[in-house]
C-alpha cells in the first residue's frame, strides 16, 4: 500500500507498483494484471485470517471507491478468475460473518458481491464456444472477437484453465441466485471429463477449445493439469454433487497407477500411460499432497511432500522445475504457495509437529533471501540467490495465509476456519453454500464410471484418529526412509550396466576417449560397427552409424555403445565450458544483503568458483566506458570499478580497471531496459589473447539489474558489494563488516583444484527426438575450435573435440558425471532411474537433429522396435512450456 498502490503487483526491488504497459512485458505473466488493484483484492481474506478486521475494513472501502472493472485490457480468464472472482467472493464471505458478528462492517450492504457478479458477467462471453470450453483471454471492456477487444482468435486452452472455475461460478450463482454462472462452468467440466482418455482415464495439457482434440498429449498434475483435479473434490465437497467424487476417483486411479512412482510424480503420455514423457518435475506439483490429504491417502502424501522438502533444504527453496534426480532444471523461484499448503494440510491431519519444523524452515528462509526493503521479492536463480524484481499477489493471498494458519491455535482466529473451503487461490467459501439457492444439476449420464477396486476410497476426508490410532509415529516411518533421497550418490545406471554386459571377459573393440580420426585402426574397426566418418566443408568430423551396416548386431551393439561414449564425453566436456551465472549482493546500508542482483560470468580473471568473493565499495570509472587509461585512478583504487558496455573488448576494459588498482569489475549493459528477466545469461569472452595477466574478478548486468546499482550510489554515495558465486547469509554479512574490505585467496595451488558443485548444473537443457535408426555425433577439429583445442593430434577426437551443438538427453547434463540418473529407493538402496522409471528424452525445438541414440544398452533388434513403437508418441509431444 506504501510502494504500489492502487498498481496490481508490487516491484520489491525498485520500490514501485508494477503497472501494465508501463514495464516491459512478461508474456503471459502479465495477463493476470488488469488494472484493477490485483494484490490488494487478491489479499482481502488474509486480512480476516490474521485477524486485521479494522484494516480489513478499509481496505473493502478502498476496493469499492478506486478499483475499475471495466478496463480496455485484455486478462486471462483463468488468473482473473481465482484472483479477483475469487477475492472479491472471498472478502464477501467474510464480510457477512463479521457483520453478523456486531462489531465490524456494519455498514456493508454486499457491494463487494456486486462487483463479483459484474466481474462474472464480463468473464462470460468467453464461453461462447461450440465446446464449451471458454476463451483463455478476454478484454473487460470489449469482450471476445470484436476488433478493439484484441482477442478471440486463440484456439487452444490448458486444461487447468477450463476446469478450474467451477467453485467461484457456482458460489457466485449461489450467493446471487442467478445460475447461469454455475451452468457455464458446469458445461466446461463436463466436456473435459467427456474428452478424457477412455483407456487410461488421463487428460492431456492441452485443448482445442473449439475441437475438443488434445493438442498436448502429456499428462501430470503439475502445471496445465493441476488445479483441474483439485476442483473436481472440492466441487464434491462445496456442492455435494456425487458426480464430480465419482470423476476425481476415476482420475485418481489413473494418477495413481500411472504417474504416481514415490516419491517422485512423472508425467506420462495419455495414450501410452506407461512411457514417461519427461524427465523433470515442475514445482506446481507440489499442491498434490494437500490435495491427497483432502482425499485421505496419507502414505503418498507424506512421501512426495517429504521429498519435495529435501530438494528444498538442497537448494532453501523449490526450483520451479528440477530433474529426476534432483538437479535443478529451471532455477526460478516466484514465491510459490503450494508447498507451504500441503504442509498446512498435512499438519492438519498428522497433528506431527515435524510440520511445524518444516513452516518454520521456509519463514526462515524467506526472511533470510528474499525479504528485501520493501517487500519480499522472487528468487531469479535459487543456486545463486539472486533476486527478480517480482512480488506475485499470490504470496500475500497464499503462502501468509497458510503459513499463518499452520502455526495459529484455535483461538487465534475469529471464525471456524472448518467452516469453510480453499479455493485453489486460497479464497474462502463457506460450505452452507451447498444448500443456497441450489440449481437442479442435471448429472452427467454421457459416460458410465469405472467401477474401481481402490481401498482409498473408504475415505474422503482425513481424520486423524481413524488413520492414526494410538500411533504418533505413523508419519516419521514414512518418512525416514525418504531422508536420504536427495543427496545420496549411487553409481550412475549406465556405467553399471556396461560393467554387466563386459563381465564375462569381453572388452569393448574401441573407447570413445581412445579414439582418434587419423588412426586406420581405429577407423576400421568404426567400419566394422556401422560407423563411418564424414569430413564436413566447414571443419568439422562427423560420425554417423547405421546399425544395418554394421557386420553382426553384437558389432551393432559396439557401434551404440561407442556413440553413446562419444555423447556423454561430448556432454561433460561442454558442462566443463559452461559457467553458471554469479551474484551481486549489496551489503552497505540500508541493504545489508537483501538485494541479490544475478551477474553473468567472465571466461577470464579471478573465478570466483573457486576462491573467496571479493567485497569492496563501487566507484564509476572515467571514462565510464574503461577503454582508454583512466583518468580517476584514485577514485577507483581498491574499489570495484563500474563500466559501462561497448566500444572495445571486455579483457580491454578489465586491463585498464586493473591498472588503475581496482579489486573487481562490474560491466553494465548499455543497451537500455535490458534484464536478466528476458535475456539469456551473458558470459563475457576474452579478447582471443593471453588473458592469464588479468587477475581481478569481472561480472556482467544487465542495464535493469544494473541501475539499481546506479540509483543506490546516487542516493547513498557509499555503496559496498560483494561479488560471489552465491549469495551470502545476511548475518555473515554483517558479521564480514569488521574484516577487510576484499578479499582474494592468492594461493597459486588454488588455481589447479577442480570444483564440482551440483549447484553449478546447467539450467539449460537440451534432448532428443528418435526419428530414425541411424545415428550421428557431429564433432570439431582443432582447427575449427580454438578454445577446444586439447589434444595434440591434427585430427583425431577426443571428448573437447566434440560439437557443442551435440544433443544430450535432459538428466544426462550435469556437471559430475558421476552422479547423473541415480536416487535412493525406500529402502535407502540405489537403484537405477533408467531401469525403474522407463527415462525418455524430450523434444526440444533447439536439439540437434542429427544426433539420436538409447541411453540403454540393449540388443540392437530389440532396440530398433522400440524406437519404432515410440516414434508416434514423441512425434505428439511439442516443447515443454511451464
Amino acid at each position: 500500500m506504501e510502494h504500489a498502490y492502487p498498481a496490481d503487483e508490487l516491484m520489491p526491488l525498485t520500490c514501485r507498483g508494477r503497472v501494465r504497459g508501463q514495464e516491459p512485458s512478461r508474456g503471459d505473466v502479465d495477463d493476470a494484471l488488469g488494472k484493477f488493484s490485483l494484490t490488494l483484492i487478491d489479499s482481502l481474506d488474509t486480512l480476516v485470517v490474521l485477524n486485521k478486521t479494522k484494516e480489513f475494513e478499509d481496505a473493502v472501502r478502498k476496493v469499492l471507491k478506486d478499483v475499475n472493472l471495466d478496463n480496455d485490457v485484455v486478462v486471462s480468464v483463468f488468473e482473473t478468475n481465482i484472483r479477483v472472482l475469487g477475492g472479491l467472493l472471498g472478502g464477501h464471505s467474510l464480510a457477512i460473518m463479521l457483520k453478523e458478528k456486531g462489531e465490524y462492517m456494519q455498514w456493508y450492504n454486499d457491494e463487494l458481491l456486486q462487483m463479483a457478479k459484474q466481474l462474472g458477467y464480463k468473464l462470460l462471453p468467453a464461453f461462447n464456444t461450440t465446446s464449451g470450453l471458454p476463451y483463455p483471454r478476454i478484454n473487460l471492456k470489449f469482450g471476445i472477437r470484436k476488433p478493439e477487444a484484441r482477442t478471440g482468435t486463440e484456439t487452444d486452452t490448458c486444461t487447468a484453465c477450463a476446469g478450474t472455475l467451477i467453485l467461484e461460478f457456482a458460489a457466485l450463482s449461489r450467493f446471487t441466485g442467478a445460475t447461469i454462472f454455475e451452468e457455464y462452468a458446469r458445461k466446461a467440466l463436463d466436456f473435459l471429463w467427456e474428452k478424457r482418455q477412455r483407456s487410461s482415464n488421463l487428460v492431456g495439457v492441452t485443448i482445442n477449445i473449439h475441437t475438443g482434440d488434445w493438442v498436448r498429449k502429456d499428462s501430470g498434475v503439475g502445471a496445465g493439469i493441476d488445479s483441474y483435479y483439485e476442483y473436481l473434490l472440492k466441487a464434491y465437497v462445496l456442492l455435494g454433487d456425487d458426480s464430480f467424487l465419482e470423476r476425481f476417483n476415476t482420475h485418481y486411479d489413473a494418477i495413481m497407477r500411472y504417474i504416481s512412482q514415490p516419491p517422485l510424480l512423472l508425467d506420462v503420455h495419455i495414450h501410452k500411460p506407461m512411457l514417461n514423457a519427461r524427465t523433470w518435475m515442475d514445482a506446481l506439483l507440489a499442491f498434490f499432497p494437500g490435495l491427497q490429504v483432502l482425499k485421505g491417502d496419507i502414505r503418498p502424501a507424506i512421501e512426495t511432500h517429504e521429498m519435495l522438502y529435501q530438494v528444498i533444504k538442497k537448494h532453501n527453496f523449490l526450483p520451479e522445475a528440477f530433474t529426476t534426480d534432483f538437479r535443478v532444471h529451471w532455477a526460478q523461484h516466484p514465491l510459490r504457495p503450494e508447498f507451504a499448503e500441503s504442509t498446512y494440510f498435512l499438519y492438519k491431519a498428522t497433528g506431527d509437529p515435524y510440520y511445524l519444523e518444516v513452516g518454520k524452515t521456509l519463514i526462515e528462509n524467506l526472511n533470510k533471501y528474499a525479504r528485501v526493503p520493501c517487500g519480499f521479492a522472487a528468487m531469479k536463480d535459487v543456486r545463486t540467490g539472486s533476486h527478480e524484481d517480482r512480488m506475485d499477489s499470490f504470496f500475500l493471498a497464499e503462502m501468509f495465509k497458510y503459513l499463518y494458519l499452520l502455526f495459529a491455535d484455535k483461538e487465534d482466529i475469529i471464525f471456524d476456519i472448518e467452516d469453510y473451503i480453499f479455493t485453489t487461490e486460497a479464497h474462502l467459501l463457506p460450505l452452507w453454500l451447498s444448500t443456497t439457492n441450489q440449481s437442479i444439476a442435471k448429472k452427467n449420464t454421457t459416460s458410465e464410471y469405472t467401477e474401481l477396486d481402490d481401498s482409498n476410497f473408504d475415505w474422503t476426508c482425513p481424520n486423524t484418529q481413524i488413520l492414526f490410532p494410538n500411533d504418533p509415529l505413523y508419519a516419521q516411518s514414512i518418512r525416514e526412509p525418504l531422508k536420504n533421497v536427495v543427496d545420496k550418490s549411487c553409481p550412475r545406471g549406465i556405467i553399471r550396466v556396461r560393467e554387466e554386459s563386459f563381465r564375462s571377459g569381453a572388452k569393448p573393440p574401441l573407447r570413445a576417449r581412445d579414439f582418434m580420426a587419423t588412426n586406420p585402426e581405429h577407423l576400421e574397426i568404426l567400419k566394422k560397427m556401422g560407423v563411418s566418418l564424414i569430413h564436413l566443408k566447414d571443419g568439422r568430423v562427423q560420425l554417423v552409424q547405421h546399425a544395418i551396416q554394421a557386420a553382426s548386431s553384437i558389432d551393432a551393439e559396439d557401434g551404440l555403445r561407442f556413440m553413446q561414449e562419444m555423447i556423454e564425453l561430448s556432454s561433460q566436456q561442454q558442462k566443463e565450458q559452461q559457467l553458471p551465472p554469479r551474484a551481486v549482493q549489496i551489503v552497505s546500508h540500508p541493504f545489508f544483503g537483501r538485494v541479490v542482483l544475478t551477474a553473468g560470468p567472465a571466461q577470464f580473471g579471478l573465478d570466483l568458483s573457486k576462491h573467496k568473493e571479493t567485497r569492496g565499495f563501487v566507484a564509476s570509472s572515467k571514462p565510464y566506458n574503461g577503454c582508454s587509461e583512466l583518468t580517476n585512478p584514485e577514485a577507483v583504487m581498491g574499489k570495484i570499478a563500474l563500466i559501462q558496455r561497448g566500444q572495445c573488448m571486455f579483457a580491454e576494459k578489465a586491463r585498464n580497471i586493473q591498472n588503475a588498482g581496482a579489486i573487481g569489475g562490474i560491466v553494465i549493459d548499455d543497451n537500455e531496459g535490458s534484464s536478466s528477466d528476458t535475456a539469456p545469461l551473458f558470459q563475457m569472452a576474452g579478447d582471443g589473447k593471453d588473458t592469464d595477466d588479468i587477475k581481478i574478478p569481472m561480472l556482467f548486468l544487465f542495464s535493469k539489474e544494473g541501475s539499481i546499482i546506479l540509483d543506490a550510489v546516487r542516493e547513498y554515495e557509499e555503496v559496498e558489494v560483494l561479488l560471489s558465486d552465491k549469495a551470502k547469509d545476511r548475518a555473515a554479512i554483517l558479521k564480514g563488516k569488521m574484516i577487510p574490505s576484499y578479499i582474494i585467496n592468492s594461493n597459486p595451488e588454488m588455481e589447479n583444484e577442480e570444483q564440482s558443485s551440483p549447484e553449478n548444473d546447467s539450467q539449460n537443457q537440451s534432448a532428443e527426438q528418435v526419428s530414425s535408426s541411424s545415428q550421428e555425433v557431429d564433432s570439431v577439429d582443432q582447427e575449427s575450435s580454438e578454445e577446444n583445442s586439447l589434444n595434440s593430434y591434427p585430427e583425431s577426437l577426443s571428448p573437447a573435440d566434440m560439437d557443442n551443438a551435440a544433443s544430450i538427453s535432459a538428466s544426462e547434463q550435469t556437471s559430475n558425471p558421476t552422479e547423473n540418473h541415480e536416487t535412493t529407493n525406500l529402502n535407502g538402496e540405489c537403484t537405477d532411474l533408467d531401469n525403474q522409471l522407463q527415462e525418455q528424452s524430450e523434444t526440444e525445438e533447439d536439439s540437434n537433429p542429427n544426433v539420436s541414440w538409447g541411453k540403454k544398452v540393449q540388443p540392437i533388434d530389440s532396440i530398433l522396435a522400440d524406437w519404432n513403437e515410440d516414434i508416434e508418441a514423441f512425434e505428439m509431444m511439442e516443447k515443454d512450456e511451464l
